[in-house]
């Protein structure tokens, strides 16, 4: 595996893939290790998911700069995704035995319940965007359940692979609770049929999650998938203006856009749509291009030349058809995947920028009528990850996020984002299954009924 640094271009380190022998034996080694891992207690698996939450907190600036070197991600940023890893191995640590808690039911038995028991090697195939968050929002619980985990990362992260890795280690996880797979993603189906490798979870592209899915469905295995999404932001009439814009910019924004729940659409209703155009663009504006390992940069490059492409297609077919560029659009002439803040109006169904997800810093803006409309076209996308709405009156917002958004999270007067308390997932082909909260760790276990007459 050869990595490269998106904002030079240059060749990083390269790494050894495992060849299928090596896969096996290490498969076999996490069924031996969660043979025994499954039996010890809350407390033990606490002591030690607590210690790994130290080490990321001491390893803070050194995986901040490795997040820079392979995928981009502002230094700064990157320290604060190490740093948001802690929480949820906190969290866990603190929560899993509560969560998991044996239930007592009253039948006709003498003594019933409900007890919760892990259930073996669980796949984790896993994207390079986020490339500790989301593995360690997965880890946390499997491992605190008594599962081990067999991870699968993207192909230019593998060095926050094997960091992840030596964390668990360090921390006092025994050999096999938690392993990299050093593997393209050619390899995975070979891992799912493995028969040790019980259930797979997997954050990236609804492609990538449909083959993961049919391949396990043929294994008949459990899977959760988070899959892609293109956000919808409601702005109604109400809304503070400059305070959404800036929310929406910053939302578009995080990992140069590179997000799942990044805020994708922007709905306004027409009496605000041009004020709030224009806030929107000089908000956007203030995020400049500049070298990630600075710690004051917003905007690093994208992931991947490639994809920078792609996204700039997306956006040339958008004006092809219509769309108005505002803002950005161009790629720079210089070494790396840089693209600039973009933002695109007159955003009409059948464009790129309407219909499908943009990964990237581009922002689409799009003219609704009033409230029902802007929810019409809200909910007129196969994706269903996440939603917001901005509106001055609470109960009006708490109404549309509730009861009109069709997504898994829905925001009212904010960015939609992760939170160890609460439940992360999708609907529609933005995938299924929970992430977090109580009902992430019930996700990768047996739950069993015991009656006992």
């Amino acid at each position: 595996m050869q990595t490269i640094n998106p904002a030079t271009g240059e060749k990083g380190r390269t790494y050894k893939e495992h060849d299928a022998g090596d896969v096996a034996r290490l498969i076999d080694k996490a069924d031996e290790c969660f043979r025994q891992w499954r039996k010890t207690s809350f407390s033990e698996r606490a002591e030690k998911m607590r210690a790994a939450a130290k080490l990321l907190r001491e390893r803070a600036d050194e995986f901040g700069a490795l997040m820079t070197r392979e995928m981009g991600k502002p230094v700064t940023d990157g320290r604060k995704e190490a740093e948001k890893c802690t929480w949820v191995c906190d969290y866990y640590a603190d929560n899993a035995e509560q969560f998991l808690a044996h239930e007592s039911v009253d039948t006709d038995a003498k003594h019933s319940f409900v007890s919760f028991q892990p259930i073996g090697p669980v796949l984790a195939v896993m994207p390079w965007n986020f490339p500790f968050w989301q593995v360690f929002r997965f880890a946390a619980p499997a491992l605190m359940a008594g599962n081990v985990g067999l991870l699968k990362h993207a192909s230019n992260v593998p060095g926050c692979a094997l960091a992840i890795e030596q964390v668990f280690k360090d921390a006092g996880f025994p050999a096999g609770a938690f392993t990299t797979l050093m593997i393209g993603s050619r390899q995975v189906d070979a891992v799912i049929e493995n028969p040790k490798v019980v259930a797979v979870t997997l954050t990236g592209s609804t492609p990538a999650g449909k083959a993961v899915a049919a391949k396990s469905g043929e294994q008949l295995k459990k899977t959760v998938l988070e899959l892609g999404g293109s956000d919808p932001y409601v702005i109604l009439e109400d809304a503070d203006l400059e305070g959404a814009a800036e929310t929406c910019a910053t939302s578009r924004m995080i990992n140069a856009g590179q997000s799942c729940i990044a805020a994708k659409r922007f709905i306004v209703v027409n009496p605000v749509h041009d004020e709030f155009l224009k806030r929107v663009i000089d908000q956007m504006r203030a995020f400049t291009p500049a070298d990630p390992m600075q710690p004051d940069t917003r905007l690093g490059p994208m992931a991947r030349v490639d994809l920078r492409d792609e996204l700039h297609e997306q956006v040339q077919a958008s004006v092809k058809a219509g769309a108005k560029i505002e803002l950005g659009g161009d790629v720079p002439d210089r070494p790396g995947a840089w693209y600039p803040a973009t933002v695109l109006s007159n955003v009409k169904p059948g464009m790129a920028a309407h219909d499908d997800e943009l990964f990237g810093p581009v922002a689409s803006v799009i003219r609704a009528k009033d409230e029902a409309d802007a929810i019409r076209i809200a909910n007129d996308s196969v994706f269903g990850l996440g939603a917001a709405v901005f509106t001055r009156d609470k109960k009006r917002g708490t109404r549309i996020a509730e009861k009109e958004l069709e997504a898994g999270a829905c925001f009212v007067n904010s960015f939609v984002k992760s939170d160890p308390r609460l439940p992360f997932g999708g609907i529609k082909t933005s995938g299924y299954g929970r992430e977090l909260a109580s009902f992430g760790i019930r996700e990768f276990v047996n739950i069993k009924t015991v009656y006992v007459a």
